[in-house]
């Protein structure tokens, strides 16, 4: 085998992500021959000892793809923290071997979690930079206004910066509570309670009905199931192609004016007594004289006085 990162090793054996594995080596949980890992480090497991919490690497891992409706309460990790004592999504699923949740959803929040052990699906799905759009049903409190609509639709300034434009659609909007369902790329940190609290109007409840190309269906709080082949296969056609992400959240870097040019139809060359003439433009101030030679600097006189004679000490 090649020599890889320590990141993308503990990826493919679907330990966790390849963000989770940095924190993992961070901690003091990888070693590489009985030495402490640190980031940066690289191995070739047909060679090296690599282990995380004492267990061994192992590639040759099935991979395992299992839809979880969450259920408000419960935590979105593997392990819980210290002192916490809810539950964890991993507690829900009695099964043996590595399986971690792709991404987050905050404990008092419900919906659809991806449990996998597939740490590449995982980076393609949650990873900022590939833009992967959720779907969550969110109720608000008090009658939303068509302003602050708006205002969320294009982005709201928080403490950690602007968030990216988002969908909604009004699913219901009554006197005192309304319900809306928002389509959005980014997954800070209670993001969408960040926002609405800002705009005034309090999250009462919310629910991630979509994730990728997942819905969640008729699926109960705390139940479970394992995706189908055609659900894997679709998934994972839409987390390594961006022509399936919707035009309206992919941001595509600026082109450079040469590159425009360069990829802009070639046009025939026009002779030279077809070419249109440009008129004269009318000069309302005359043109100062140009002035062809530099103004000569007077030379200085050059100090003839001479200098008193250095007394020895």
């Amino acid at each position: 085998m090649a020599v890889e990162r320590l990141q993308k090793l503990i990826s493919k054996a679907g330990i966790a992500s390849r963000r989770e594995a940095e924190e993992l080596i961070k901690q003091g949980r990888v070693t590489i021959n009985g030495k402490r890992a640190v980031l940066g480090d690289r191995a070739d497991l047909s060679v090296d000892e690599v282990r995380v919490d004492g267990e061994r690497l192992k590639i040759n891992t099935p991979r395992i793809y299992i839809m979880l409706n969450k259920p408000m309460g419960v935590v979105t990790a593997v392990t819980p923290q210290h002192q916490e004592t809810r539950q964890t999504v991993r507690d829900l699923i009695p099964l043996e071997g590595h399986l971690y949740p792709a991404g987050r959803l905050d404990a008092d929040s419900e919906g659809l979690v991806l449990m996998t052990n597939d740490g590449d699906l995982a980076e393609r799905l949650t990873h900022p930079r590939y833009q992967k759009a959720k779907v969550y049903e969110v109720t608000v409190l008090g009658r939303i206004s068509d302003e602050a609509l708006e205002i969320w639709s294009r982005g709201v300034m928080l403490d950690d910066g602007k968030t990216l434009p988002v969908q909604i659609k009004v699913l219901r909007r009554e006197a005192h509570s309304s319900t809306l369902q928002i389509t959005m790329t980014e997954g800070r940190k209670r993001q969408i309670r960040r926002v609405a609290n800002t705009l005034g109007y309090p999250v009462q409840r919310l629910v991630r009905t979509h994730f990728a190309t997942l819905a969640l269906g008729d699926l109960k709080p705390g139940q479970w199931r394992h995706l189908t082949e055609t659900e894997v296969a679709t998934l994972k056609a839409f987390a390594y192609s961006l022509s399936m992400t919707p035009k309206r959240f992919v941001q595509r870097p600026a082109r450079r004016l040469g590159a425009l040019r360069r990829s802009a139809p070639a046009q025939p060359a026009q002779k030279r007594e077809d070419r249109p003439t440009r008129p004269a433009k009318p000069s309302s101030k005359p043109r100062p004289e140009r002035i062809t030679q530099r103004p000569t600097k007077p030379r200085r006189k050059p100090n003839t006085a001479k200098r008193p004679p250095r007394r020895r000490k």
